[in-house]
């Protein structure tokens, strides 16, 4: 609908979704009706690799807009609401909008609004006001602080985080200085995960935020400048010093007593259970990119109180970490240890689900889940009908826009509308987004496997990171060439085979073959009614039939026993041959499973014909 907001319209943009018959809000334009009816607007999902970088996380479709009058000016500015879902992410971080034009060259928008409704419609939109054309898409990134040093000096505390100072002595700069600083905080539990890949890391205790700092002025230092921040102490320490004071009454007592026999025996031993061996601290960063992390020696870092700790600087760096250790390491580990937490930071753990529907197992749904999220997502499929085999495959590390792609091997070919078979398949990664793809799957040779009940496949599955992909806006189609490549991983896959009819020719068929089924479906209806109402589990029948015949029955009535037991006698009746007796058959499988009085009701009903 469009609405007149004074000489201005809003208009909404309506884009086809991802389900059947489905159309999604793409955005709102606020514009002059004039440059609203030549808008094109569309979503371009499939490029959202090109648009995110580190410390970035995608939270809204990626969407194109273009104007199809050429010859006519766009009256910009104008503005645009963008609809989008984010979970909250602490003080760090904020909600921005990009926008990216035909050559990559990307800009930054602060949102004006982040309205609830627009028109009718209650979610949450990023709106801005552009000034140009091209490809956008709402980001969660890293809050971004901006502040000038002046001549006389600054003393500056970050918004994001109070505890992070900057105190900048008068003539440090000869002119006023802008800054510009981006905080990156660093999860305990990220640095207990490095400790656990690499032993080598053992003595590291804590690290502090990554801190990136910008000085576009690039003018030098006429004096340091203080820096205080939060480096998280030895939880060991309070501990060992409860012992300490512990420790020290007990020396003393032992001292009184035992100073006239050993003194220097006792001396020594005192120096020795005394000594304390304090948490070294030191400083990583690097100048430049180009450069690489450096440790700062000659940097001393003092522990300042309740964590903090403080440090004079003299030049500018671009990035910077302290590292709170136990023992001492080698500066190789710890540069080793600064490239590891950078590249960890800006990856997630995650894993591949592949489910197929209880009911029909040709149906198949692929998707992406955060590795802590596992358990959510898994009961959210349950939930839809969808369960495994094959579990979730192990975790494994994604970064913000990298991609998997998959394709099917062996006797098991994937298709998403159910005509073109046997494509490779593509999930594009972001951690706040839900990845997901649903397949129609079908055995390539239905005559294959034949030694297994089941047709059998395998599920390959590749990363492709954003740096193979290319940089164009037309995403070519996964195309499935990964000779050099090994795979991230693999998933086993089956499907249950189908019992086939062998059509005879119609002059074998009996003459009364029509009633004679009709009146045995009536027949096997009835004794599956009977045998669901006490309960009775459909191996108890010792029906001779095939597991896959058992595993098919039960997908195709998960929640009626009465319906799996009818389709299981069906199942073992077309096994027969024609001539073989089948009330004589089944009352002997009725005697055996003890149902004597069945066996007996089954042959009377048979011989009267009375159903």
């Amino acid at each position: 609908e469009v609405q007149k907001s004074r000489h201005w319209m809003n208009k909404e943009f309506l884009v086809e979704g991802s389900g059947k018959n489905e159309r999604e809000v793409a955005c709102f334009i606020k514009a002059p009706a004039t440059a609203l009816e030549n808008l094109k607007c569309k979503i371009v999902n499939d490029t959202s690799s090109l648009v995110v970088d580190d410390s970035e996380e995608l939270v809204s479709n990626v969407i194109s807009i273009e104007y199809s009058d050429y010859e006519k000016i766009i009256p910009f500015p104008i503005n645009i609401a963008i609809p989008f879902t984010s979970c909250f992410r602490g003080n760090y971080w904020e909600i921005m909008v990009k926008v990216t034009d035909v050559n990559f060259e990307s800009k930054y928008l602060t949102p004006i609004s982040l309205e609830g409704y627009q028109g009718n419609h209650k979610e949450t939109f990023a709106e801005v006001k552009i000034y140009q054309l091209g490809v956008f898409s709402v980001l969660s990134c890293l809050k971004k602080e901006t502040f000038t040093v002046p001549k006389v000096g600054l003393s500056q505390k970050l918004g994001v985080d109070s505890r992070i100072s900057f105190y900048y002595h008068p003539e440090t700069f000869s002119s006023p200085a802008p800054m510009q600083l981006k905080v990156q905080p660093i999860e305990p539990s990220l640095v207990s995960m490095l400790k656990a890949r690499h032993d080598m890391y053992h003595s590291v205790v804590s690290t502090s935020a990554l801190v990136y700092v910008q000085h576009p002025s690039a003018q030098p230092f006429n004096s340091s400048v203080t820096i205080t921040l939060p480096c998280p102490p030895n939880p060991e320490k309070k501990r060992q010093g409860d012992e300490t004071e512990h420790a020290r009454a007990i020396n003393a007592t032992v001292k009184r007593v035992a100073m006239a026999y050993h003194p220097r025996a006792v001396s020594a031993s005192v120096r020795k259970n005394g000594k304390n061996l304090s948490d070294m601290l030191k400083l990583l960063g690097h100048r430049n990119k180009e450069e690489g992390w450096k440790v700062f020696d000659d940097v001393i870092i003092q522990n300042v109180q309740n964590g903090l700790v403080s440090f004079e600087l003299n030049e500018h760096l671009e990035s910077f970490v302290v590292i709170r250790l136990s023992l001492l390491l080698e500066n190789s580990y710890l540069l080793l240890f600064a490239q590891a937490l950078e590249e960890a930071v800006c990856s997630t753990m995650a894993d591949v689900i592949l489910y197929r529907k209880r009911e029909n197992p040709y149906k198949t749904v692929v998707l992406l889940s955060v590795s802590k999220e596992l358990t959510r997502e898994l009961q959210n499929l349950h939930e839809e009908g969808y369960f495994g085999p094959p579990e979730p495959t192990q975790q494994f590390s994604l970064r913000e826009g990298e991609q998997i792609h998959f394709r099917f091997r062996g006797n098991i070919f994937a298709s998403e509308n159910g005509k073109d078979f046997g494509k490779v398949y593509r999930l594009i990664f972001h951690s706040q987004r839900k990845p997901r793809l649903e397949l129609l799957i079908k055995e390539v040779d239905e005559f294959g496997n034949h030694s297994s009940p089941h047709y059998k496949g395998t599920t390959v599955f590749y990363k492709i990171t954003r740096e193979m992909i290319t940089k164009e806006w037309e995403q070519p189609l996964p195309c499935g060439e990964y000779q050099h490549q090994s795979p991230l991983c693999k998933l086993a896959l089956t499907l249950p085979k189908h019992e086939k009819l062998t059509n005879r020719p119609r002059s074998t068929k009996g003459i009364s073959s029509d009633s004679s089924e009709a009146l045995w479906d009536n027949l096997l209806y009835w004794l599956a009614e009977e045998l669901a109402e006490d309960n009775t589990s459909l191996l108890a029948l010792r029906l001779p039939v095939r597991q896959s015949v058992l595993q098919l029955v039960r997908l195709k009535c998960p929640d009626n026993l009465t319906h799996q037991t009818y389709e299981l006698l069906c199942c073992w009746k077309k096994t027969l041959p024609r001539s073989a007796d089948k009330q004589q058959l089944l009352s002997r499988y009725l005697r055996k499973s003890g149902r004597n009085d069945l066996s007996e009701e089954l042959r009377f009903k048979w011989q009267n014909k009375v159903f």
